[in-house]
């Protein structure tokens, strides 16, 4: 029998084990949704799927972990059996075991730290992102006139920044941003120094963004996601000098040109003025030298030309052409005529011919041509009959006769 302490006694509902695990589910998930943990890798196997289940242990626990496939592929720190090693992940329940374990995001060798743990997991962000693209990367101006600054003002680089940016290149103007360099706070006032810049009118050719050298923990104001948003988001393009030689935070990934320290950005921003005269006079005699050969040998083209027989007697062939053209002029008459006297030859033999076809000819031998009073040529005497008017014409003059009697030719046979 059940006691009377006991929640079958009382009628309380008892949770299925179902029930009880995802209640403990939510509340690891929520509690633990972003740990730390350290400990040696054991049992590490990789599955077909892609996915990488190990142990974390130590001389007391072990904890089950996993690593999606997606994850995986984006860590790029390789680990093994044995490896000690510090990750970061979300504690969650596998409800067909009832265990927990720790779905891990991001895992480095003991020795790098939670820092770089978290460098590492902005890195990728910002890569997906775009932000590290090459392509996004926009070349300073060769010869700036307006330059914005964003440090500290009382720190070394600006002033090592000034004297370096002064000496090679005078003419540039510096406008400062002034900006806490590290400390709680740091990045978002060096985010707004930025956009600050960005908005100043006239506006600015470049922004550089320095800062002197320091420890990891110094320089991390220039890892944080707000920096970096607010230089990829800058309109003008931006160069970075942050710390030592071996110092990479990753807005100098996302600026468009890194320095490796303010002293470099100073002179990457702008030429030599000495050196930019230097090449200026090299150019000028360059171009004289250029100039001098291309007026010697127009010079030379000149006097080629100037040699030519059309241009030293230019009357020559004028003359020569006159000439031409009389002998052709004379040789067109002579043709000319020659075709006119063979027209009017034919001319006169077509006259003639039709001299002997004229009719008129025919009546001066005593014919005559006669017609009735209709003016048709009458041929037959039976074309009229007796005091029709016909009329005769002669070679010269007319007669107008009446038809007395008309008489049939002798030879014609009567019908």
């Amino acid at each position: 029998m059940p006691s009377a302490n006991s929640p079958l006694s009382k009628g309380q509902e008892i949770p299925t084990v179902s029930q009880l695990t995802a209640d403990i589910k939510e509340l690891l998930t929520t509690r633990f949704a972003r740990v730390w943990v350290r400990g040696e890798i054991a049992d590490l196997t990789r599955a077909a799927s892609g996915h990488v289940y190990f142990s974390l242990k130590d001389a007391a626990a072990r904890l089950s972990c996993v690593v999606w496939q997606s994850t995986a592929r984006r860590i790029n720190t390789p680990f093994k059996d044995g490896q000690d090693i510090i990750c970061q992940g979300a504690l969650d329940v596998y409800p067909p075991r009832g265990s927990y374990q720790l779905v891990v995001s991001n895992l480095v060798p003991v020795g790098v730290g939670p820092l770089q743990l978290a460098f590492q997991e902005l890195h990728a962000k910002m890569k997906a992102q775009g932000w590290l693209d090459p392509a996004r990367k926009r070349p300073l101006p060769p010869y700036p006139r307006r330059v914005g600054l964003v440090t500290s003002s009382e720190g070394a680089a600006v002033r090592d920044f000034l004297e370096v940016l002064g000496r090679r290149w005078p003419q540039a103007e510096v406008l400062l941003a002034p900006t806490r360099v590290q400390g709680p706070g740091a990045a978002e006032e060096i985010a707004r120094a930025i956009r600050l810049v960005n908005r100043l009118q006239p506006p600015v050719d470049v922004l550089a963004v320095c800062r002197g050298g320091g420890s990891a923990e110094d320089l991390w104001s220039f890892n944080e996601e707000i920096v970096c948003r607010a230089i990829v988001e800058s309109q003008v393009p931006v160069i970075t000098g942050i710390g030592h030689e071996i110092d990479v935070t990753l807005s100098d990934m996302c600026a468009d040109v890194r320095a490796l320290t303010p002293t470099e950005a100073a002179e990457r921003l702008a030429p030599h003025r000495g050196d930019l005269l230097a090449h200026l006079r090299e150019t000028h005699q360059r171009l004289n030298v250029w100039i001098g050969q291309r007026i010697t040998k127009a010079r030379l083209q000149l006097d080629a030309i100037a040699s030519r027989a059309s241009i030293s007697k230019p009357l020559a062939g004028l003359r020569e052409s006159s000439m031409r053209l009389d002998e052709l002029n004379l040789r067109l008459r002579h043709a000319m005529g020659k075709q006119l006297e063979k027209a009017q030859q034919a001319c006169q033999q077509q006259a003639a011919r039709l001299q002997s076809l004229n009719p008129l000819n025919v009546l001066a031998r005593g014919y005559s041509i006669t017609t009735s009073a209709r003016r048709d040529v009458i041929t037959d005497a039976d074309q009229v009959a007796a005091n029709d008017m016909i009329t005769s014409r002669l070679a010269r003059g007319k007669i107008h006769s009446r038809v007395v009697a008309t008489e049939p030719d002798s030879n014609e046979r009567p019908s």
